[in-house]
């Protein structure tokens, strides 16, 4: 479902609109109120894009009953373009943009902001692959302002489910020069 979603944004910008280098204004403005201190990225890092997500947090029944997360599944839409898939977010976690170039996370720290949805993340670089493009300079990823994607109430293995979610995911780049670095929960 999502791989097709990617090939018909690959289609969409040899046909006329090329997003993959849409390039993207974001501030400090762009950042959700009340972002923990716990999720704010390290001084070095600087917000470069924000991605907005579709898609589910996919779970299967343990033995005992209870759900486990397996991988998310979900189009990734710029946020000045949300008609148009830029990106999917998949197992690892990780992001890949629809020039190839893949950033894949280590979760750094994690804080329940609403009980009725996944938790906000703050995740570092693992690592990317070897195609050059959207996501080979980023170095760290915050998810923010989710809705929904939690797996609830017992089930009977070996049943698995797949929970619909949105969130919006904050890609920073490493800056040396960090004294005008913009980061979502910095003081």
């Amino acid at each position: 479902m999502y791989k097709f979603s990617i090939a018909v944004g690959l289609l969409a910008g040899c046909v006329g609109g090329d997003f993959g280098s849409v390039e993207q204004k974001i501030d400090a403005d762009a950042c959700p109120a009340g972002v923990p201190a716990a999720l704010a990225p390290a001084a070095d890092q600087d917000l470069a894009f924000a991605l907005d997500a579709v898609g589910t947090q996919n779970y299967h029944c343990s033995d005992l009953g209870t759900w486990i997360f397996d991988a998310p599944a979900a189009d990734l839409f710029q946020i000045d373009h949300d008609d148009h898939v830029t990106g999917t977010h998949y197992i690892g976690p990780t992001w890949e943009w629809i020039d190839g170039s893949t950033f894949v996370g280590a979760k750094v720290a994690g804080v329940t902001v609403d009980t009725t949805a996944i938790p906000w993340l703050l995740l570092k670089l693992k690592s990317h692959n070897d195609v050059v493009g959207k996501m080979t300079d980023v170095t760290s990823v915050q998810r923010l302002s989710t809705t929904a994607g939690l797996a609830l109430g017992a089930c009977t293995a070996p049943a698995t489910t797949e929970v619909p979610y949105t969130a919006r995911y904050f890609f920073y780049e490493t800056k040396a020069d960090n004294s005008t670095n913009t980061r979502c929960g910095a003081l």
